[in-house]
């Protein structure tokens, strides 16, 4: 039924967008200290464009699961999307999101920080108005002043349900906006879809101009959220790309392979976005309930216990390993290569090992380390197939300075002495000829940390 409506909406909405969208979004009015948008993309800090490859963490209702952000960043993402809360759900102060900042910083990934009390407003009880949500980072000015590098604020959490509220989406966000600016907010803004974050009315899309041009930074980035509404090709495309003919920033802020509104097609929304730069941030890490436990990436905040959503996003097609970018406020370049030391968090040490093609009927293997600090490192290695693919793979290598692994993901592995023996697990062993797969894991050393020397065979 909703395709339907969208199909008669987008019909009846053609004229007014072709008004409102003739609109050429140049540079941000003022610098930023961090991010900014120029053309509809996200530039970070060092003027390098940053495309979200990112997860959301249910940081406030689970806030002991702090080593969530180090697994997050080891599915190679680059950006966390952060659920806090203002007292509708365990309250997160002053002191715990300076913690969270902390947190996303040393595991380098940027923090998208989202205040979840708005979710649903005028149709779910307990939900707050975007003023209230701005009065939740007001209080909040004295710790974020100064990440404007390293965080994102997205300033309340799908904030209008299906039913009308006054004011209406746009005022509101537009009234939010300008507080933010006014409080002396600096970072990039995000804000939410109504209609629970999937703009099936279309509000968001037909005044998305209007609401970037009363931003006096020029810095806000519009977020849509793409469950059962979005349960097309057609549906995706479109609305995406109004955004990209337009110029004005889009990124889908959350999205699922499963809803209980119907079934998003995961796959256009993540070949699209690869395909014209947009940002992804999947929902969610771990601890979903209510009947949507299905969108959880791993069992029980576990990340040796991937679900099938979580090998979906994270090695699938188009999925967060193979296209995430690190941004390079954390000394890496475009592609993630380091360029200087970070001023907070492990130092990146990356020693890829040099490779040459696989040959026909086996693989390789190349080691990079992702960040060391004292006593402990966090070391990744791609598997590549040769011109015949592969149905399984071993990789071995023997440390030569008494490093021990401590956790590892993608891969089972086991030792023996010094000697190291990393088998695929069932979802990744079959690749196509020249494709790759990565494991990961989590390591100690003392004295020194050199490369191993790895060999690869297939099956």
């Amino acid at each position: 039924m909703r395709s339907r409506l969208l199909a008669v909406l987008t019909a009846l909405f053609a004229a007014a967008l072709a008004a409102t969208f003739v609109l050429t979004i140049g540079s941000p009015a003022r610098a930023a200290a961090g991010f900014t948008v120029a053309n509809g993309r996200l530039y970070d800090a060092n003027g390098t464009e940053f495309v979200m490859r990112g997860i959301s963490h249910a940081h406030t209702w689970y806030q002991t699961q702090t080593r969530a952000f180090a697994d997050i960043k080891a599915t190679g993402a680059n950006t966390v999307r952060v659920v806090l809360s203002g007292g509708r759900w365990p309250a997160n102060g002053a002191a715990d999101v300076a913690n969270v900042v902390n947190l996303c910083r040393q595991n380098r990934l940027i923090c998208v920080l989202e205040n979840h009390d708005t979710t649903g407003y005028g149709e779910q009880s307990g939900a707050v108005p975007l003023a209230t949500a701005v009065d939740y980072w007001i209080g909040l000015r004295d710790v974020l002043a100064g990440q404007e590098r390293y965080v994102i604020i997205n300033i309340g959490n799908e904030p209008v349900g299906n039913n009308a509220v006054s004011p209406t989406w746009t005022q509101a966000t537009t009234t939010a906006i300008q507080r933010m600016r006014q409080a002396g907010f600096d970072h990039t803004l995000m804000v939410d879809a109504p209609n629970w974050g999937q703009d099936w009315r279309f509000e968001m899309r037909d005044n998305a101009a209007a609401v970037f041009a009363a931003d006096p930074d020029r810095n806000t980035v519009f977020s849509i959220h793409m469950y059962g509404v979005f349960d097309t090709a057609a549906e995706i495309t479109d609305y995406l790309g109004r955004f990209r003919t337009a110029g004005l920033p889009i990124v889908v802020g959350e999205f699922g392979h499963n809803h209980s509104d119907g079934n998003p097609d995961e796959d256009t929304i993540m070949s699209y976005a690869q395909a014209n730069r947009i940002g992804y941030i999947g929902w969610s890490w771990s601890g979903n309930g209510g009947g949507v436990e299905y969108l959880d990436m791993v069992t029980n905040f576990d990340p040796a216990r991937p679900t099938s959503w979580g090998q979906r996003i994270v090695d699938g097609v188009n999925g967060i390993r193979s296209t995430s970018r690190e941004a390079t406020v954390f000394g890496g370049g475009p592609t993630g290569s380091p360029t200087a030391t970070p001023t907070t968090g492990p130092t990146q040490t990356p020693t890829a090992q040099p490779t040459t093609p696989p040959p026909a009927r086996g693989c390789t293997a190349a080691y990079r380390v992702i960040g060391q600090w004292p006593g402990g490192f966090q070391a990744e290695v791609t598997v590549t197939a040769g011109s015949a693919g592969t149905s399984g793979w071993t990789v071995g290598w023997s440390w030569a300075n008494g490093q021990r692994i401590n956790q590892s993901w993608n891969a089972t592995l086991s030792t023996s002495g010094t000697a190291v023996t990393a088998r695929n697990v069932t979802y990744n062993g079959t690749l196509g000829a020249g494709a790759s797969a990565t494991f990961g894991f989590l390591g100690s050393w003392t004295g020194s940390n050199t490369t191993p020397t790895l060999t690869c065979t297939a099956s």
